[in-house]
C-alpha cells in the first residue's frame, strides 16, 4: 500500500489532459475536432473514474490502517527560505477526493446529453475537466500556498462555468459577481497566509500546527495579531461557501448551466470553504474567538439562507439558498467543534443536493422542449405544476432528495443533520433553538419547491387578479387571461378542456409528429412509465422524461441518498459498535484531540431523532396545507382564510404576509444595500479622484504648459535680433527705473 501513496500525486493530473487535448484540438484542427465533439464526453468520464477507484482504494485503506502520508520535494531553497510542494493524504483529502470524483462522473454522464444541443459543448467539457483538476489538486495540497494556487483556478473555473453562456446580459454580471467577490475572501485569505508565515516561518500544514501549538502553549504570540490572521483566513472560506455576508454570489451563479450549478454546489467550489475551515480546525481550536466567529457566521447563514428561499421563484435559486442554509449547519459544527458531524453531514448533502440540481435540470430540460416556451420561463416553478405525470421518474427521485433534505429518515441527511442539532444544545440553546427552526423552515420551502412543481394538474391552475397589493397569495400564472367571474376570496379558477384552443403551456394546441414517437424509441425508462397509462401523449405537446443518459444518473444518486448515511450509524462488530465514519476520520480526530464516538447512546438518539423528525413533518405538513390545495381543492381556501377573517386584523396580517414575502423575495434587501452604499460609494469614490486628477493634476501640468506657451510667445516679438532695439529697451527700462527711484 506505500507504492499505492507514492503515486498519490497524479490524481490531480488524470483529468487535466482532457482539456489540454481540447484546447489544442480548437487550435490546431477546429472542424475535425467539432466534428467528433460527442466523444469527447467518453475520455473525460473515463479519466475520472480512473481517478474515482484509485481515490476509493485510498479511501478503504484509510479506514483499515488509520494512517496519514504525506510527500514533500523542495521547490526553492536558501538560507532565508524555503518552499516545498508535495501532497498530503489523510482522512479530509480521501473524502473530498471521493466525493468529487463520484459526483463529477455522475454530472459528466448527465452533462453529455443535456448539453448535446449546446455550441459550447466542447468548451463545457474543458472547463468541467480543469474544474475537477484544481479542485482535486486543492485537497491534495500538503502547504498553504499550494492551496492558495489551486484556490485561485477553483476560482477561475467558476467564473468561466457560470459565465458560460456569456453573451446573455445576465450570465455574464453573475460570474463577474461571483469573481469580484470572491476577490474579497481571497485577498483576506492572502494575508492570512503571510501573517501566519510571519508567525511561525512555515507553510506546512504539519508544521505550522505544531511550531503554533507550542507557541500557544508557551505564551509567546500577540493573540490580537493572530485573532486577526486566523480571522483573515476565514474570510477566504467565507466567500467560497457562500456565508453571511460575502453569499450574494451564489444565487446569481444559476445562471449557468444546470450540471455546473449541481457540480459547484455538491462537491467542489462551495465544498472548498468547508474543506479549508476543517483543514485548518488544528488552528483555530486553539483560538476561542475565531471559533465563536465561525459558529456565529453559520448559525447566521443558516437562519438567513432557509428564510430566503421561502418566497423564490426560480427553482435553481431556491435550491441554492438551501445549499447556502446546509453550509451554514457546516460551518456551525465546525465552530461548535464537532468536526465528525462536519464533514458528514457535507458527505451526506453532497449527494443529496446532486441530485436535487440534476432533477431541476431534468424539469428544466423538459420544460424548454415544449413549443412556444420561452428558456426565461422554464425555471419559474409558478409555471410548473402537475408534471408528476409527465416525468414520474424525475418527480420520483426529486421527492426522495427533498425528503433526504428535510431530514426525514432512513434518508442520508437524517443522520447527519440529527447530529448537528444535538451538538447545538451542548453548545448554545440559542444557536439549537435556531437551528432547529431552521430544520422546520427547510422541510416547509423544500416542500414548496416539490408541490409548486410536481403536484396540481396541468389544466387547473389559480390567479389572484384583484388588484390588491396587500394580498397574501401571489400569482402562481403569469399567463392567460383573468376571470371575469369571480370566487370566493377572489381567487380565480382557469379550466381548459382538450376541445378548447389553448392549453397551459401554449396559446395554441400542437400535435405530436413522428420526430416525436422516434425519440422515446430506445428509452426503456419512459417506456415502462408509459405503459402504466399516465398521459396520453397522442393529441397533446407536453412535457416528457429525459433520455436515460440523464436519467441514469439520477437513480445512481437515488442509490447514494438511501445508503450513505449508514457510513454514520454504529453497527455491532464482535460485541462492540462499529462506526466506518469514525474509524474513518479517527487520525484527523486525533490531531484535534478529541475522541472518536464509537459507541451510541440509541435511547438519547431516537428521543432526539423523535423531536426533529416531528419538525420536518411540521414544515412539510404546512407547506402541504397552504401550496397543495392552489394546484387541488379549491375548497380548502375557505379553511385557510377562515383562520383570518375581513376587517382590520386581516388587512394586518395581509401587511405582515407582504412584508416578509417581499423580504425574502428581495434578498432580505442586502443586494440593494451593497448596491447602494459600497457600490454607489466606490463610484461616488472613484468619479471623485477622476476629478481630482483630470482638474487639479492635470490642471497644473497644462497651465504649466499654456503659461510656457504665452511667455514663449510674448518673448518671440521681444528678441528681434537688432541690436538697436535691444539698446533702445535697454535705455528705456534704466529711464523708467531712475525716474521710480527719485520720486520714491
Amino acid at each position: 500500500m506505500e507504492q499505492t501513496y507514492q503515486y498519490a500525486w497524479i490524481i490531480p493530473l488524470v483529468p487535466l489532459p482532457v482539456p489540454i487535448l481540447i484546447g489544442m484540438g480548437l487550435l490546431l484542427f477546429p472542424t475535425a475536432t467539432k466534428n467528433i465533439r460527442r466523444m469527447w464526453a467518453f475520455p473525460s468520464i473515463l479519466l475520472l473514474s480512473i481517478v474515482m477507484i484509485f481515490s476509493t482504494n485510498l479511501s478503504i485503506h484509510q479506514i483499515t490502517s488509520n494512517s496519514i502520508y504525506q510527500y514533500v520535494w523542495s521547490w526553492t531553497l536558501n538560507n532565508d527560505f524555503s518552499f516545498e510542494l508535495g501532497y498530503l493524504i489523510d482522512p479530509l483529502t480521501s473524502i473530498m477526493s471521493m466525493l468529487i470524483t463520484t459526483v463529477g462522473i455522475m454530472v459528466l454522464i448527465y452533462s453529455d446529453n443535456y448539453m448535446a444541443h449546446d455550441q459550447g459543448y466542447l468548451r463545457f467539457f474543458a472547463y468541467m475537466s480543469f474544474f475537477s483538476t484544481s479542485m482535486l489538486g486543492l485537497v491534495t495540497s500538503s502547504n498553504l500556498i499550494q492551496i492558495y494556487i489551486f484556490w485561485e483556478l477553483v476560482g477561475l473555473c467558476s467564473y468561466l462555468l457560470i459565465g458560460f453562456w456569456f453573451t446573455r446580459p445576465l450570465a455574464a454580471n453573475a460570474c463577474q459577481k461571483a469573481f469580484v467577490t470572491n476577490r474579497v475572501g481571497d485577498f483576506g485569505l492572502l494575508l492570512g497566509i503571510l501573517g501566519f508565515y510571519w508567525i511561525t516561518g512555515s507553510f506546512e500544514f504539519r508544521d505550522l500546527f505544531e511550531i503554533f501549538n507550542n507557541l500557544i502553549y508557551n505564551n509567546q504570540v500577540n493573540y490580537p495579531f493572530v485573532t486577526l490572521c486566523a480571522a483573515l483566513l476565514f474570510t477566504g472560506a467565507v466567500a467560497k461557501s457562500a456565508q453571511f455576508p460575502l453569499h450574494i454570489w451564489l444565487p446569481d451563479a444559476m445562471e449557468g448551466p444546470t450540471p455546473i450549478s449541481a457540480l459547484i454546489h455538491a462537491a467542489t467550489m462551495v465544498a472548498a470553504g468547508i474543506f479549508l475551515v476543517a483543514r485548518l480546525l488544528p488552528l483555530f481550536i486553539v483560538i476561542p474567538y475565531i471559533m465563536n466567529l465561525i459558529s456565529l457566521i453559520g448559525i447566521i447563514t443558516v437562519l438567513l439562507g432557509a428564510t430566503l428561499a421561502l418566497a423564490q421563484k426560480d427553482i435553481k435559486r431556491g435550491l441554492a439558498y438551501s445549499t447556502m442554509s446546509q453550509l451554514g449547519y457546516m460551518m456551525l459544527a465546525l465552530g461548535m467543534g464537532s468536526y465528525r458531524s462536519a464533514l458528514f453531514h457535507l458527505i451526506t448533502h453532497a449527494y443529496s443536493k446532486a441530485l436535487l440540481f440534476l432533477g431541476s435540470g431534468s424539469v428544466i430540460h423538459s420544460m424548454e422542449t415544449i413549443v412556444g416556451y420561452s428558456p426565461e420561463k422554464s425555471q419559474n416553478m409558478v409555471l410548473m405544476g402537475g408534471l408528476t405525470k409527465h416525468v414520474p421518474i424525475t418527480k420520483t427521485s426529486f421527492l426522495l432528495g427533498t425528503l433526504s433534505l428535510c431530514g426525514i429518515p432512513p434518508l442520508a441527511c437524517f443522520w447527519s443533520k440529527d447530529e448537528i442539532l444535538n451538538d447545538s444544545w451542548l453548545y448554545s440553546p440559542i444557536f439549537a433553538i435556531i437551528a432547529w427552526v431552521t430544520a422546520g423552515l427547510t422541510a416547509f420551502y423544500m416542500f414548496r419547491i416539490y408541490l409548486l412543481t410536481f403536484e396540481g394538474h396541468l389544466n387547473v391552475y389559480f390567479q389572484n387578479y384583484t388588484g390588491n397589493k396587500n394580498s397574501p397569495f401571489y400569482s402562481i400564472s403569469l399567463w392567460g387571461k383573468g376571470c371575469s367571474k369571480k370566487i370566493k376570496n377572489n381567487f380565480c379558477l382557469l379550466r381548459m378542456n382538450n376541445n378548447e384552443s389553448s392549453s397551459f403551456f401554449s396559446k395554441k394546441t400542437y400535435q405530436s409528429d413522428h420526430n416525436e414517437k422516434k425519440r422515446n424509441r430506445g428509452r426503456p425508462f419512459f417506456n415502462i412509465i408509459k405503459l402504466m397509462n399516465f398521459e396520453n401523449k397522442k393529441d397533446y405537446s407536453y412535457p416528457y422524461e429525459s433520455d436515460n443518459t440523464m436519467l441514469f444518473p439520477l437513480l445512481v444518486l437515488v442509490l447514494f441518498t438511501f445508503f450513505v448515511g449508514s457510513i454514520g450509524i454504529p453497527f455491532n462488530q464482535e460485541g462492540k459498535d462499529f462506526n466506518i465514519l469514525s474509524k474513518w476520520l479517527a487520525p484527523s480526530v486525533d490531531l484535534l484531540h478529541q475522541k472518536s464516538k464509537d459507541s451510541t447512546d440509541w435511547y438519547e438518539f431516537f428521543q432526539n431523532a423523535i423531536f426533529s423528525v416531528s419538525i420536518a413533518y411540521f414544515g412539510i405538513l404546512l407547506a402541504s396545507f397552504l401550496y397543495k390545495p392552489i394546484f387541488s381543492s379549491f375548497k380548502n381556501f375557505d379553511l385557510i382564510n377562515s383562520f383570518v377573517k375581513t376587517g382590520p386584523k386581516r388587512k394586518r396580517w395581509d401587511k405582515i404576509i407582504n412584508v416578509l414575502y417581499n423580504w425574502s423575495y428581495n434578498r432580505a434587501y442586502i443586494d440593494v444595500f451593497y448596491t447602494t452604499y459600497f457600490t454607489g460609494s466606490i463610484r461616488g469614490l472613484s468619479q471623485l479622484t477622476h476629478f481630482f486628477d483630470r482638474q487639479i493634476i492635470d490642471g497644473i501640468t497644462n497651465g504649466v504648459g499654456l503659461v510656457s506657451f504665452f511667455v514663449g510667445e510674448g518673448i518671440k516679438y521681444v528678441g528681434g535680433g537688432r541690436i538697436s532695439s535691444y539698446l533702445f529697451l535697454y535705455f528705456a527700462c534704466v529711464s523708467i527705473c531712475l525716474l521710480i527711484s527719485y520720486f520714491i
